[in-house]
């Protein structure tokens, strides 16, 4: 009898232990970075919320001059940039505008800093534990993940006079939660943990087993080879009993390549009237626009091979289905392998939630409201959002000005900066900023092409997965708040939830088909040059409100300037110049290869006069035809051309 009672007790004691222990070190923080397997496991009672340089008007001042970026001034100047009360951590700070000045650290009330850094160093792995990859600069972002705990509050302080964008992301937890605060100094054991995330993030071609961990052995692999014929559906995968889907594999990658997406994947769990994913392919491996391309922790193209690696717990059965739907253009049949990792054992009902995927795809007018990236309900957390953002009308790509924003259980809780500082980036269309496709572990560029007016990001949450007990809501701005852009936006939101989706938006080939532009736009910011002779450039912002920098080139005589067509799309074009006629204006020449495409084109008026879109040749854009040379005839005085844009419209 006294066993008993001892037994009961010490499993109470247990179970308490563990309810507590919940986030209260480092050595849990940084468990989520690596343990991939707990990424279905609820984080209850937890609250994630951030401090952002948003403008509260509801304008686009979120940041440039700095009026949002603090939360006061204190006697010194000084800026309070952090101020939290009770225990949490701080899981991401971002800028893409760091400066040299020193951040104070004060935490659980201290009244002298914890410690001090320069803002600098925060990303720039010189400073221990700020270590890459979990700190560091890329597409135009500073970006740290290392976790800052604090017991009863945390307030960051920042030296400097002036600061612009932030993004300060953190959790707060239940009271009652003992937290071992933050300190520079780790242990032995909080130092191998830093260095099993690093070396996890580090390796540039992981697999299933690198996330598995003790847990390999207990994977089963089912393979099918499957030959998918148009208007016809396989089940690739199915499984009458509980257990958990770790990974999925399906080769070759190319097969759900095109501007058509016509393959669907669905998966359905424990016999659900709504399946849990229903969409592309290509959009739930993180296609962009119809190619191949991300190369991530969780998902992505890897050797010609798609996969997916959210472990995806269910109750009694699940069901994996590629569906091949018809389209008016000419289909063949797909051959295809489809490898599934999984394991028996069941969800843990009361500790996780199940792994769905939200696909939306919107054409949205100037005026339509925001994106929405995830409508649900029920208890869960949001894991990750991949987009693709097209624009529906030439230009620059200032649909990326939107912000994102969050409201968990009807509360507002996340109000972002812009769409690149969503995805850990910064300034698009800048050149070595925003201006490409890059992967990295847990964020991305999925593409950018400035001629085609399109973009895409993806990120993933780890340690700050957002918990939600009844509901959750997050969308993104297509645009400066209420001033919109006309745009084709395409998302998959990742979420485990304990309750099934209400809505699911079906895959239909007027949804997926990739839209192709038939106006291309080159500004001078963004173009690939080759340059003969002399020739001086001078950027020129905010003239004629183009949206991008135009170019003031000096040349003479013997200058010529090749213009690369790399990012147009094969065909014939009428090619349309945007440019200044003004005094000092040269004449030009367009030549393809040792072809003249035109005459002297004069760019000279006594007064300055923009012409908007002046007709100048036909060109032919193919593999052997990629580039355009401009010559020059100069006079005194008359050396300069004034270029704001490159227009291509494509002839039909």
């Amino acid at each position: 009898m006294v066993f008993v009672k001892i037994s009961s007790w010490m499993i109470l004691c247990c179970l308490l232990a563990t309810l507590s222990s919940v986030g209260q070190n480092l050595l849990d923080e940084l468990a989520h970075l690596y343990k991939i397997t707990d990424l279905p496991s609820y984080r209850d009672h937890s609250r994630v919320l951030q401090i952002s340089t948003y403008d509260t008007t509801g304008g686009n001042n979120d940041g440039f001059a700095g009026t949002y970026s603090f939360i006061r001034r204190n006697e010194d100047s000084s800026l309070v940039i952090f101020d939290a009360k009770g225990g949490g951590v701080i899981h991401r700070i971002w800028t893409p505008t760091p400066t040299e000045d020193t951040l104070d650290f004060y935490i659980d009330d201290s009244p002298q800093p914890i410690f001090s850094i320069k803002y600098t160093d925060l990303f720039s792995n010189k400073v221990f534990p700020f270590l890459s990859p979990l700190t560091d600069a890329a597409l135009g972002g500073y970006y740290c993940y290392f976790p800052i705990l604090f017991q009863h509050g945390c307030k960051i302080v920042c030296r400097g006079k002036k600061l612009q964008f932030h993004q300060i992301q953190y959790r707060l937890y239940p009271e009652g939660i003992v937290t071992k605060s933050f300190t520079p100094q780790l242990d032995r054991a909080e130092t191998e943990a830093l260095q099993q995330v690093i070396h996890l993030w580090n390796k540039e071609k992981g697999s299933l087993d690198d996330l598995l961990e003790g847990d390999r052995t207990n994977k089963l692999v089912a393979i099918a080879d499957v030959s998918l014929q148009p208007g016809n559906s396989k089940t690739v995968f199915a499984q009458k009993k509980g257990g958990r889907i770790m990974g999925i594999k399906l080769s070759p990658a190319s097969a759900f390549a095109g501007i058509n997406k016509d393959i669907d994947i669905r998966i359905t769990w424990d016999g659900a009237a709504m399946p849990a994913i229903y969409c592309p392919v290509a959009d739930f491996f993180g296609f962009a626009f119809g190619q191949p391309s991300m190369n991530s922790l969780l998902l992505g193209t890897q050797m010609d091979q798609d996969y997916c690696y959210f472990p995806m717990p269910f109750d009694k059965e699940a069901k994996v289905e590629l569906i091949y739907r018809k389209t008016l253009s000419k289909q063949n049949p797909v051959r295809c392998s489809v490898e599934v990792a999984y394991s028996m054992f069941p969800r843990d009902v009361e500790r996780e939630g199940k792994f769905y995927a939200c696909w939306k795809s919107n054409k949205l007018s100037a005026e339509d409201p925001p994106h929405i990236l995830l409508q649900a309900n029920g208890k869960g957390h949001y894991v990750g959002t991949l987009l693709q953002a097209q624009g529906l009308k030439p230009g620059m790509t200032s649909f990326f000005e939107g912000d994102d924003s969050v409201a968990i259980d009807g509360v507002p809780c996340i109000h972002g900066t812009g769409s690149e500082d969503y995805f850990n980036g910064g300034w698009y269309a800048c050149p070595d900023r925003w201006d490409t496709r890059m992967s990295l572990p847990i964020h991305g560029a999925l593409d950018y092409s400035l001629p085609q007016c399109r973009t895409g990001g993806y990120r993933f949450y780890l340690s700050d997965k957002i918990p939600f007990s009844k509901s959750i809501f997050q969308s993104i701005e297509h645009g400066l708040g209420a001033r919109g852009f006309p745009v084709d936006y395409t998302s998959v939101s990742f979420y485990y939830c304990d309750s099934a989706a209400i809505r699911q938006q079906k895959p239909a080939n007027e949804l997926c088909r990739v839209y192709l532009p038939d106006t291309l736009m080159l500004y001078p910011q963004m173009m690939q040059y080759n340059v003969w002779g002399s020739v001086a450039m001078q950027a020129v912002y905010g003239n004629f409100n183009i949206g991008g920098s135009s170019c003031i080139y000096g040349v003479n005589d013997e200058s010529r300037i090749k213009i690369f067509l790399s990012q147009i799309p094969a065909g014939e074009y009428q090619l349309f110049m945007d440019l200044v006629k003004f005094p000092r204006g040269c004449r030009f020449s367009v030549c393809q290869g040792q072809t003249n495409k035109t005459d002297w084109v004069d760019t000279y008026s006594n007064e300055d006069l923009r012409v908007e879109k002046m007709y100048v040749c036909d060109v032919q854009v193919n593999e052997l035809q990629n580039s355009l040379t401009f010559d020059f005839n100069t006079s005194q005085d008359r050396e300069k051309l004034f270029l704001n844009r490159l227009i291509l419209v494509k002839k039909k």
